[in-house]
C-alpha cells in the first residue's frame, strides 16, 4: 500500500510523533535526552521552526511546532537522525534500526485543538503512570510555559499569549488547564488524525486545508473527490 503523501503548509502548526523500531527504547541514558534536545534546538533554529511543544518518552518522541516553510519538519527530522542516530551508536554500541520507520504527523488547528494536542503531549507521562503531575517529568517544556522556567527552545504560539495580558496571567490560566482531563474523545482524535496522516481541526479548517492542497483532509468516502464533498457542501449551505 502506498504511502500518503504528508500535508505541508508554511505557518500551520504540526504535531509530529516518531516511534523507537518495534516500540523499543530509543533513549537509553540521561544524556541521550540532552543530545536530542541540543540538536532538536540548532535544527529549529537552522530551518526556520518554531518549536511550541515537546515530550521526550523512553520509547518515543511527541513535537508540536509551526514550520515557516512546508519543508521545515521533514528537514529538521532529517537533522536529527544524522546526528542522533549517529550518537546512539557510537555511545551505546547499537547496531540496526532505531526509529520505527517514518515519523507520522498532522496539521493541527486554532481554536480548541492546539492547546487540547499541547496538553496532550504534556500529558504523556502522566498517562503513561510515570509521574502524577506534567511538572515531574524531566524532559516535557511544560515548567516553561507554567512555570517561567526558562526553555530558549520553545517559542510560545500566539495562542497561548492570547491567555493573559501578562506573562504571570497566562501562567495561571495555562496552570489552570491540568486539572482537567482531556475529553477522551479529543485524545481519539488527535491520535487518529496523527496516525494516519490527516488534519486535526474543525470541519471547517479541514475543508480549507482539503481546497488548499486539493486532497482529502479527513477520512471521507473511498473513491470521492474532494472537489464533489466540498462542492455538496456549499450546495446545502445556498439551499
Amino acid at each position: 500500500m502506498p504511502r500518503r503523501p504528508r500535508f505541508k503548509l508554511a505557518g500551520i502548526p504540526v504535531h509530529l510523533i516518531q516511534r523507537g523500531n518495534n516500540r523499543e527504547a530509543c533513549f537509553f541514558a540521561e544524556d541521550d535526552y540532552q543530545f536530542y534536545l541540543d540538536h532538536l534546538g540548532e535544527a529549529c533554529k537552522k530551518h526556520a521552526v518554531d518549536l511550541h511543544a515537546y515530550v521526550l518518552m523512553t520509547n518515543h518522541v511527541h513535537l508540536l511546532m509551526t514550520p515557516n516553510t512546508g519543508e521545515g519538519p521533514s528537514q529538521v527530522m532529517k537533522h536529527l537522525g544524522q546526528r542522533y542516530v549517529q550518537h546512539v551508536k557510537r555511545t551505546h554500541r547499537r547496531s540496526g534500526t532505531l526509529w520505527e520507520g517514518r515519523f507520522r504527523t498532522c496539521l493541527v488547528g486554532e481554536e480548541d485543538y492546539f492547546l487540547g494536542c499541547q496538553r496532550y503531549i504534556e500529558l504523556n507521562p502522566v498517562r503513561a503512570d510515570m509521574v502524577k503531575h506534567p511538572g515531574e517529568y524531566p524532559w516535557p517544556r511544560y515548567g516553561h510555559i507554567a512555570q517561567g522556567f526558562v526553555n530558549a527552545l520553545i517559542q510560545p504560539h500566539a495562542l497561548y499569549k492570547w491567555l493573559g495580558r501578562s506573562i504571570k496571567k497566562r501562567q495561571e490560566a495555562y496552570r489552570e488547564l491540568f486539572p482537567y482531563e482531556i475529553d477522551p474523545g479529543l485524545v481519539e482524535e488527535i491520535r487518529s488524525a496523527t496516525n494516519d496522516g490527516f488534519v486535526l481541526g474543525t470541519e471547517r479548517f479541514q475543508k480549507e486545508i482539503a481546497v488548499m492542497l486539493d486532497r482529502c483532509a479527513w477520512r471521507g468516502s473511498p473513491g470521492r473527490s474532494v472537489k464533489a464533498e466540498t462542492d455538496e457542501d456549499q450546495q446545502e449551505l445556498e439551499l
